[in-house]
Order: structure tokens, then sequence, then C-alpha cells
């Protein structure tokens, strides 16, 4: 591909278009591991993996720099895989496709992976250099963090020797974050019964489409729209006045998105089709009055489909229903430290006919307080423990304390007041970082995260600003030679 070989800095978008022919889904990352290695070896750098897939790149000092201390760039090789639900593309196969929208570089149809592909080339780019000056460089890329922070868990005591780490999976050009939110999933298990579709049923699939979903750390509180909760109004009203069963719930993907899309399929006594279509349009006008600002592109359909094989039984169906209405979304705390962030929130990520029998609900919850992160996954437990459902929790991770004297803070903001004459914001970030992991196994760590603006994360929307990577690359730059 050659879609990016006009746009500066070179090579660093180079670089990336060359990531972005590499597939790599969470816990698939074999491709992208491969070429890193064969990359260290081209360019005859020292490179090893750990026994969980993580790399690390050596790099030694430029001439003038061989007393100043190892510094640690820092990314992750996965990508989030989320798609338009028209467009055909296989992400363990398929490469992104870049295109380049009015001032961004965006993909067709698809996640761009600039999360965190443009952070990889940044490293790339610094490794094969000859005119930035640095100390010693250890260019750390880890597996799996956008669903489960595999890499950071395993990351082993002494796989890396540097004592400053420069985290490149930020979000918000002109922002330095020193610290980041801790979280956690909630994971509810409804079993339910098959049974016969009632004699003479119709069916209808409701469908939520068009909203612009978005990271659920970075864009918790833009009041989106989650399709989940949005099907589920929908349903749980009609439920008032109609007698309906449920054959499918299919809404949202991953943990870390807000959800997108929804599917259902239900039935309902033929009778009763068009007083439930009344309601139906009542509905649209209302949630689309109410989403008017935020999500201009919301579309909700209702249409007649196939009679399904099964319907789930009625309890199954109330304590879905309810359980879904009732779980909280969105924020639940603004942070009383750092005017603007949000303290604590939740997501209700995904619902799905996972296997016979059983449906899954995914949440997760972030907060910066770390006894918080845990009231709010058990307020959201015990909303479906309501419901008689199995609750379980996962995917567990620290928060990353603010540390507000640290030295490479300090050497960071000069670096970017003396380059473009304005002080940067410095501040925490509601979205999950490595960095608290990587504390509990190299608690001497002094650490900072900056990156260009990326924008629409973790949905098709994702977008990478091409005028704040210039500045991003000149700020991480300037840093390195800053470092002695």
């Amino acid at each position: 591909m050659t879609i990016l070989q006009k746009l500066e800095p070179q090579p660093l978008f180079n670089y990336f278009e060359e990531i972005c022919g590499v597939p790599r889904p969470s816990k698939k990352e074999e491709k992208i591991r491969q070429f890193l290695l064969d990359f260290a070896i081209k360019n005859k750098l020292e490179a090893k993996t750990d026994e969980i897939g993580n790399v690390l790149i050596y790099k030694p000092a430029t001439i003038g720099f061989e007393t100043a201390p190892t510094v640690i760039l820092q990314t992750h090789m996965d990508m989030v895989c989320e798609k338009n639900s028209d467009k055909v593309f296989d992400f363990e196969n398929d490469p992104i496709e870049p295109i380049i929208v009015d001032g961004w570089v965006k993909a067709n149809g698809t996640t761009l992976g600039a999360d965190c592909g443009i952070g990889i080339a940044a490293q790339m780019a610094v490794l094969t250099s000859d005119e930035i000056e640095h100390g010693p460089i250890e260019c750390l890329i880890t597996v799996d963090e956008e669903t489960g922070l595999t890499g950071a868990f395993e990351l082993k005591p002494g796989f890396m020797t540097g004592k400053i780490l420069l985290n490149l999976d930020s979000e918000d050009e002109g922002e330095i974050f020193i610290g980041c939110a801790g979280g956690i999933d909630t994971l509810a298990n409804i079993s339910y019964l098959k049974e016969k579709v009632p004699d003479n049923s119709i069916a209808l699939k409701l469908s939520v489409t068009g909203l612009l979903g978005g990271h659920s750390g970075d864009d918790i509180h833009k009041n989106r729209g989650n399709a989940n909760k949005i099907a589920t109004r929908f349903l749980w009203n009609i439920c008032q006045n109609h007698e309906i069963k449920i054959a499918e719930f299919n809404g949202g993907n991953l943990r870390n998105a807000i959800a997108r899309e929804a599917y259902i399929i239900f039935t309902c006594e033929p009778e009763n089709k068009n007083d439930i279509l009344e309601e139906f349009n009542s509905f649209i006008n209302a949630i689309k009055n109410e989403y008017l600002v935020n999500e201009p592109e919301l579309n909700i359909k209702l249409e007649d489909v196939e009679t399904p094989d099964f319907v789930i039984d009625d309890s199954s169906k109330k304590g879905l229903l309810n359980s879904l209405y009732a779980c909280p979304h969105g924020v639940l705390e603004m942070s009383t430290k750092m005017e603007g962030m949000v303290e604590t929130s939740t997501n209700l990520a995904s619902v799905k006919f996972v296997e016979e029998n059983k449906i899954l609900i995914t949440t997760s919850q972030r907060s910066e307080i770390e006894s918080r992160k845990y009231m709010a996954a058990e307020m959201v437990e015990s909303v479906f423990r309501m419901a008689g459902t199995a609750v379980s929790h996962s995917g567990g991770y620290p928060g990353w304390a603010p540390n507000p004297d640290s030295e490479i803070l300090k050497t960071t903001v000069e670096s970017y007041q003396r380059i473009f004459g304005t002080k940067p914001i410095v501040r925490s970030i509601h979205a999950g970082l490595e960095c608290g992991l990587f504390l509990e196994k190299y608690p001497e760590l002094d650490m900072v995260s900056f990156g260009p603006t990326i924008r629409g994360a973790h949905s098709p929307d994702e977008r990478l600003d091409i005028e704040t990577t210039k500045k991003f690359w000149l700020h991480l730059v300037d840093v390195l030679k800053n470092i002695r």
C-alpha cells in the first residue's frame, strides 16, 4: 500500500501503513509479532520475546549519550476489531485499508488500529533513525492489551532494564497523562429453556444501528447511545401491554466498546402487530429527539422475519429484560481530584446467545479509586442477582496513581512548552493503561503517557489526526534528546 507515503513525518506514516497490512486481533498476534521480530533482524537490532509473547527490541545510545538513562518506549501490538455490519472483512487475514479524509487517516469500514499502531510506528521510526539523539532505548510491545491486558499481567521482573517509561498509547495531543483508571469486568450468565414457538405467531426483528459507539473509557461521558439499552427499553415497554417471546438478542461486541448495534428477534400474536408498530413509531420519535445532537445517524427498524426455531421461556425473558433495563450504564461519579474527569463508570458492553441455553451479558467498570471500582462492580452484580442470574468478575487491573513530582513529567512538559510555545495539559485518563500493572512489577518506574489525537477509537469511525501526529513525533524526538 502507498496511501500514506506522502504524509509527514516519514518514515512514521510509512511504518504505520506497513502495520496496517499485518493482521493483529487481540489474542491472535502471531503475525504482528513475527513482523516485529523480522524488522529487528533486518535492522540488526537485538530483540527477544517472553513466554506470553511480549516483544522487546533494544537500540544502543547514540554517540555522546552513552551515559544517559535507558528509556522504555511502550505500546501494545493488538487492535480492536470492529467493522460496519455491511462491511465484508476478515480481521485475521485481511489488511486494514487506510484512507485520507479531511486531514484524518481513517479505515474503509473498519477500525483503523491507530490505537496503538501509530505508537508502534513511532517505535520503529526511532529504532531505525540515524538522526535522533538518545540514550539506550528499549521498545516494549505487549500482547492482548485490548481484551485482557494479558501482556502486562504476565510481564516478569527483569525482562526490561529501563527506569523511565514513555507510554505511547494516549489519544489526545497536547495532553500528558500521569495516571489512569483501574477496571474490572462483571459477567452475568442467564440460563434459559427452549420453548416451541406459539402457534400462529409472527416474528419481528428489531435493529438498532448507526450509533457512534466508541471507547468505554474515553467516550463514556459523551452521552452516546448504547444499542443494548435502547433495544431493551423498547422491548420492556411493549412487554407491559403485549405477550411477546424472545428468540435472539445480539447486541454489542467488545467489553471496552460502547455498544453500537443490537439485533433482537421476537414473536407476537398477529392481532397485536399493528399496536406494536404504533408503539414503535412513538418510541422512534422519542428516542431520536433524545439523541438528536449526540447520535444524528441513529437508525431503528422493525421488520418481519421468518419464524425462529425456538423462543426462550417467560421466566428467563423477564429476568433478561428487567436486569438489562435496570443495569446502569455511563458515568457514575465525576472526579473530585481533577476537574472534568470521570471518576467511576460502567459500560453495558454486550448481550450474546453464546451457547446452548446460555445468554452472556458482559459489562465493564472503571474508576480512579480502587474501592469505588469494586463498588460499581458490586452494584451491577446486585442487579443481576435480583434476577437470579449467575454473576462472576474477571479482568481486574489496578489504576495508575498520579505522581505530580515525576522527573520525566517535568522533562516532557518543558519539552512541549519549548517546541510549541504553550503548556500541555497534565491529567489522568479514565481509560485503562498498562502502566498500573507495570508499576506492580517495576515499582521504580517513572512514567508518562502521550500521543497524537485519535477519535472514535474502538469503532469503525476511528481516525488519526495528521497534523497532531507531526506534533507527537516532534515532541517524542525532543523528549528523548533531553533525557540525560
